[in-house]
């Protein structure tokens, strides 16, 4: 899997980037792409700059630069063991009740097995005595005595085989679930005692596998798989016994059926997995292809290159289906060969057997035993090979989970290990830390760094981000081991203290509060968990939670909710606003009455109004205990006892606001900056005060309650009866939900059709083999009637005997022969269409989803992954309502009238009697598949709930961890496993006895038939021929019927699948990239306008983003846009390209609202270059050429573009030059090889508006010179607007706009900004910072 390391080192990338500044960055690419950076002092030197080739290898042993010690610790908290399981280890964690169960079971279902070819010898017997009646050799009475001794011996054995297969498929699935929910919970209680670092190596997805997929994978191996698999040996075993007893020399002979039987499955099978690999392969990488484009569906958008990567998709797809129609082909082919082996064993066994018969080696009953025991016994084997597949597969997927289970975290939160002081008194000392974390081994984030935290004092970490504050954090809750230094408490080295208790004494709030899916008061209550107010009362824990709610300000809030302290927060807390979950993480911080106190952050999410009420509640909470704040806004810690200013790693100055302030150093300018930015920040009315007014018109406040706006927002939402009076809510309220459509099945089929219509005449020859392979059957039974009467001849006429015989075994061989040709022919013919159907319906579903717009894909259910994995499941269930289908029911439908046909036209009484098993022996084949594939479903839906617990705790493993909550999760996930345990068993004691009755309610058919048919014989009203005629048709009919039933692929997830797919097709977007609509512009000067314009996205309602933008850029003017993150800047971009269309206000270009122009063609006149560079898999030229709006691109164009974007050398410079494979997203790349290789394609296209979004934020000091240099180039004579965190880069700009709060707070060049000494000048404060040590 190239895919997954690519993604791995990126992902590596991109956590880089967010959390670490330019140089620390800067650092990291040098150590990645083993960089020897050359001094710029000229500009001569510039083009050579970042002009290394990056080799994958380079990046492999990322440790190898560390000292030994540090390399020691960092793999300590990383590495995890490998652990070699076998088959047997999967039974780890069984009970001894566990074992004598499946010893029960397994004995159980090795008899169920065995009694399967016993039928065949009381058939013998019968048929023997048959011949005894029709010879006289048997009077009349003697006669019926034996038929009814026979009968019985039928029923008895249905009895056996229902009662033993329930024993063991109860027994297996009972076992099978309670043994891999022990793994479960073992799992679970392993990730829960691991280390951070783990974590930051895994990311949740990971374990969210293997607590889902994976321990379903153990289960299976473990369960009815088990039991299915002795049961078959067992028969196979069986049948041979017999066959050897009653005449050995026939049952050699037959052996040849099992050589071809094998010989064709291994053939057909090995062939079959040659050509799914391949199919899979060339899907995998059209899948790749599918996955890159879609997660960088913006700049497909922007350029317009859907259709060129549709192509490129459907380039993969046209191979893939080659390789699945080879493997269909080899499918069909396997299985008539199947069904030819079935009839050429009947021939062969009346040939041979009638010749032992003349000579007087054997009887007619002997013969028939022989004959139904190997054929039963041969089939047998046939189903073992899925199952034994599923215990490779149970191992395999063990082997992952176990070695999480035995890795022995470093830092174990387990109550026993590690010292426990008396008392804590709550100084905290960092001496000489130096800290890297074990994820990012090339960046040290903390360089010798001392520290002293005073008890119950405050102190305040300021600096940029990636100065290491948060590391602070993360050390003194032990989330990591620093490499170099250590930690102190009270004097004590952490390390050596206990986990358990150390985190006990502090309390942690984050930037981003986590809550989990339960009450308001429960995710208080959280915060007592192991400490000594853990077991007190529940009057007393209630008024504990209500205290801590008063002191951190949410009381009022919570009180005025609908539910009060019982309303649900929901999954993560979704429904509570920001501040509002904020507010009840200091609740769960403060009611255990901690000696520590640290907050991450805790107001810089939130806005003015409500960070002043979380401000005023942490002032509260921090009296009298050590804590640690880190702040962005200054003002919220002037009161501090000491303050740290922090900047790349080391400590800068600290003191006290005053002293600070007296020195002039970095922290006066940063609160200066600050100061006066609030000073000429405008007071005017913003939504949320709107929103307060609307509430308190409608409502009585409780008593003496202050109301904060986001509670009144909040139960306004809660209520949801208040609405908001600001243009976008007024605005978002005309967008009323769609509701799913139902569609018809008829709707669907014809969605099928519609994909297969091309086929029509492959689809007819299909049929027409589908009628004749039905047909087998029936005339089968003809055969082996006039076979069975032959053979039951009297010695004195063995000569008519061995004619007939001779003749029916070769009327077998012709019958063999049309029934190779009519499946193979059906098998080919659907192979095609159904492969021609998936390649349709996958092309068409993805060239829809590149029609939606970014909305569509803002959707959590649509990420790139979820919409990858529709394009590969949902296409491929299609065919099972497909052509293949049809021809199923065909098969069925032609074996059942033609058996019946011929039961009633050749004895109708019988054939009555045999008729009304029809349905019993038809829903038993179809039931026995069915229900094996209902418990596999079964197994994986039962777990789905408590697997969301286990993934929410381990998505917030630090909140876990921090609130010591680990064992208070185990004790939810065991409770919820053994809730699902119970029930699951309920309903499998139910579906086990279907499964039980499909297996034996055959029996009781035959022996009814049996019975009835020997008492016509009896009375004279039956001949042999006509009994066994009738008997056959229609019992083995509608046998075979049911099994072929089962073989339809899945006609409830086809129906499912179409639905899905008729919902994508039918779904219009509002921005519609196919669109022909609109007016279409001949030339652009580049006048935009953005007039008042409001907008939230849509999948965040309740977040302003912009709130009445008015913004204006003249022709050729370069603009750039700065302001905090969240502020609103990268939406403006993505406004202009029309992403999405704003709420209210409108976008002018030229003078032209653009929601009126031609979306395709007004976007021509754009380019856009974003933070991450999009590179597709393909060549350098391939890349360039997406930014062409026009087929044919004359050579010295590309050039041109890449000259003007700096790169053009770099390219020749290449062994291949512009044919150089780029590698998934462009990785082997170097991030500003990328660049520039995005501005080139931008340029390519000569666009009037360049718009740059972060276009060098990714990137390192060296390579951003060179970037910078490209993009100044690229912007002069056209529109520019750039959005920009690095200062530096925007100063030469023509005009800065400021934004804040979704609104223009300022704007003018960089010279009159700064004299204004207002946002600007603070922003570039804060960058100074980093810089000036």
């Amino acid at each position: 899997m190239v895919v997954d390391n690519d993604k791995k080192r990126l992902s590596k990338h991109s956590n880089n980037e967010v959390s670490s500044i330019d140089d620390v960055t800067a650092d990291h690419e040098k150590a990645t792409l083993g960089q020897a950076l050359p001094s710029t002092k000229n500009s001569a030197a510039l083009g050579k700059l970042d002009s290394k080739i990056v080799t994958p290898e380079q990046e492999n042993d990322t440790l190898s630069h560390l000292p030994v010690s540090e390399r020691e610790i960092l793999q300590r908290q990383l590495e995890i063991p490998t652990v070699h399981v076998n088959y047997f280890s999967l039974y780890r964690y069984s009970t001894k009740v566990d074992l004598v169960i499946i010893a029960i079971s397994s004995f159980c279902s090795i008899a169920a097995g065995a009694l399967l070819p016993l039928m065949t010898v009381i058939f013998g017997q019968l048929a023997g005595t048959f011949q005894g009646l029709f010879l006289g050799t048997l009077d009349r009475d003697a006669f019926n005595s034996e038929l009814r001794r026979y009968s019985l011996y039928f029923i008895y054995l249905g009895i056996g085989e229902f009662v033993f297969t329930y024993i063991f498929t109860l027994g297996f699935i009972y076992t099978g679930e309670h043994m891999s929910g022990k793994i479960r919970e073992k799992y679970l209680a392993a990730i829960l005692r691991q280390n951070i670092g783990f974590f930051d190596k895994l990311g949740a997805g990971e374990i969210t596998t293997r607590i889902t997929s994976d321990s379903n994978l153990v289960q299976e191996g473990m369960s009815e798989k088990v039991g299915l698999t002795m049961n078959a040996v067992a028969t196979f075993v069986t049948a041979f016994v017999i066959g050897f007893v009653k005449y050995w020399k026939l049952t050699l002979i037959l052996c040849s059926t099992i050589v071809a039987i094998t010989l064709i499955m291994g053939g057909g099978s090995s062939f079959m997995l040659k050509f799914n690999k391949a199919s899979l392969d060339s899907y995998a990488q059209g899948g790749t292809v599918a996955e890159e484009v879609l997660s960088s569906i913006r700049n497909a958008t922007a350029f317009s290159t859907q259709d060129k990567l549709a192509r490129q998709y459907d380039a993969h797809l046209t191979v893939a289906q080659k390789w699945g129609l080879k493997m269909k082909m080899v499918l069909a082919c396997m299985l008539a060969f199947m069904m030819t082996v079935v009839y050429l064993n009947y021939g062969l066994a009346f040939w041979m057997g009638s010749r032992y018969l003349v000579a007087g080696d054997v009887n007619i009953s002997q013969v028939l035993t022989v004959m139904m025991a190997i054929m039963i016994g041969a089939f047998s084997l046939g189903h073992v090979g899925p199952w034994v597949q599923a215990f490779s597969t149970a191992v395999s997927a063990a082997a992952k989970i176990y070695s999480t289970i035995e890795r022995v975290s470093p830092m174990d939160p387990n109550p026993t290990s590690g010292d426990i002081p008396d008392s804590c008194i709550g100084t905290i000392e960092l001496q000489h830390i130096k800290h890297i974390y074990p994820s990012r081994p090339e960046v040290v984030v903390m360089e010798d760094v001392s520290l002293v935290v005073p008890a119950g004092k405050t102190t305040a970490l300021v600096g940029a981000s990636g100065s290491g504050k948060s590391t602070i954090v993360g050390l003194v809750e032990r989330f990591y081991d620093p490499v170099g230094g250590q930690v102190l408490l009270d004097g004590h080295n952490i390390q050596l203290l206990n986990l358990h208790w150390l985190r006990q004494q502090i309390s942690l709030v984050q930037q981003e509060p986590v809550l989990f899916a339960t009450s308001i008061y429960h995710n208080i209550r959280h915060g007592l968990i192991g400490t000594k107010y853990e077991h007190l009362s529940d009057e007393k824990v209630k008024e504990m939670v209500y205290e801590a709610a008063k002191m951190s300000n949410a009381h009022d809030f919570i009180s005025a909710l609908p539910e009060g302290y019982e309303t649900n927060v929901g999954d993560r807390g979704f429904l509570m606003s920001g501040g509002q979950k904020q507010r009840i993480a200091i609740a769960r911080a403060i009611i255990s009455d901690p000696k520590i106190l640290l907050l991450d952050e805790a107001t810089s999410a939130l806005d003015t109004k409500s960070e002043g009420v979380v401000q005023a509640a942490l002032d509260r909470a921090a009296q009298g205990r050590t804590t640690i704040v880190i702040a962005h806004r200054l003002s919220t810690i002037k009161s501090a006892d000491n303050i740290v200013v922090m900047s790349e790693g080391s400590i800068v100055e600290q003191g006290t606001h005053d002293d600070l302030l007296e020195r002039r150093g970095v922290y006066y300018n940063l609160v200066e900056a600050q100061r006066i930015a609030a000073a000429t920040e405008s007071n005017d009315l913003d939504e949320n005060t709107i929103l307060v007014e609307a509430y308190d018109q409608n409502s009585e406040k409780p008593h003496g309650a202050e109301v904060i706006p986001d509670d009144a927002e909040m139960v306004g939402k809660l209520h949801r009866t208040k609405t908001a009076k600001s243009e976008s809510s007024l605005a978002l309220r005309n967008k009323r939900e769609i509701p799913a459509k139902e569609y018809s099945l008829w709707t669907l089929i014809m969605l099928i059709w519609s994909f297969n219509k091309a086929e029509w005449h492959l689809m007819l020859i299909g049929l027409f083999w589908s009628v004749i392979a039905g047909g087998g059957n029936p005339v089968q039974a003809i055969f082996f009637a006039k076979s069975l009467v032959a053979l039951s001849r009297p010695p004195s006429q063995y000569g008519i005997l061995r004619h007939d015989a001779n003749f029916w075994s070769l009327m077998y061989l012709m019958l063999a022969i049309t029934q190779f040709i009519s499946w193979s022919g059906q098998g080919i013919a659907f192979a095609y269409c159904s492969e021609r159907l998936v390649h349709r319906a996958r092309d068409r579903a993805f060239r829809t989803m590149l029609r939606q717009d970014i909305t569509f894909f803002d959707e959590e259910e649509n990420t790139p992954g979820a919409l990858t994995s529709f394009l590969s499941t949902e296409a491929t269930y299609l065919a099972g309502l497909s052509g293949a289908t049809l021809g199923t029911i065909l098969v069925v439908t032609t074996t059942l009238v033609a058996s019946i046909s011929i039961g009633v036209s050749i004895g109708w009484k019988l054939a009555l009697v045999c008729i009304s098993t029809v349905p019993i022996l038809l829903s038993c084949g179809f039931l026995r598949f069915w229900m094996l594939a209902r418990f596999q479903a079964r197994s994986k839906k039962v777990y789905e709930k408590s697997a969301s617990l286990a993934c929410e705790a381990t998505s917030a493993i630090r909140t876990v961890a921090s609130l010591t909550r680990e064992d208070d999760v185990w004790e939810q996930y065991h409770e919820q496993i053994v809730i699902q345990g119970d029930k699951s068993l309920r309903s499998v004691a139910k579906s086990s006895l279907l499964y039980a009755a499909s297996q034996s309610f055959m029996f009781l058919c035959t022996a009814l038939g049996f019975w009835y048919g020997g008492t016509l014989m009896g009375k004279g009203e039956y001949t042999m021929f006509q009994f066994f005629v009738v008997f056959s048709a229609i019992l083995f009919g509608a046998q075979s019927a049911g099994t072929i039933f089962a073989f339809a692929p899945d006609m409830g997830k086809a129906k499912y699948a179409a639905s899905e797919l008729k919902t994508l097709f039918d779904r219009k977007p509002s921005i519609d990239t196919w669109s022909q609509l609109g007016e279409k512009l001949n030339s652009v000067e580049g006048f935009i306008e953005f007039r008042d314009v409001y907008f939230r996205y849509p999948t965040r309602p309740e977040q302003p983003v912009l709130r009445g933008l008015n913004l204006a850029v003249k022709p050729g003017q370069y603009v750039a846009l700065v302001g905090a993150s969240g502020c609103g800047k990268s939406t403006t971009i993505a406004l202009l390209e029309r992403f999405y269309d704003p709420l209210a206000g409108g976008i002018y270009i030229d003078g032209k609202e653009i929601s009126n122009l031609n979306i395709k063609n007004y976007r021509k006149y754009l380019a856009l270059v974003s933070q991450e560079p999009t590179l597709y898999q393909g060549t350098l030229r391939d890349n360039i050429l997406l930014g062409a709006d026009q087929e044919e691109v004359p050579e010295e164009d590309i050039v041109q573009a890449c000259k003007d974007a700096n790169i053009y050398e770099f390219i020749m410079s290449l062994p291949e030059g512009f044919n150089t494979v780029c590698g998934s997203k462009g990785t082997l790349l170097s991030g500003g090889q990328k660049q520039r290789v995005a501005i080139a394609r931008a340029l390519l296209r000569d666009p009037k508006i360049l718009l740059l979004d972060e276009a060098t934020s990714a990137l390192d000091s060296e390579s951003e010179k060179v970037v910078q240099a490209a993009l100044d180039a690229a912007a002069k004579g056209r529109t520019t607007i750039a959005v920009a965190h690095r200062l530096s880069t925007i100063q030469k700009a023509d005009v800065i706009y400021v934004f804040d709060n979704g609104k223009i707070a300022e704007s003018g060049t960089h010279n009159e900004l700064l004299a204004r000494k207002g946002r600007y000048f603070e922003l570039v404060s804060l960058q100074t910072l980093a810089k000036t040590h």
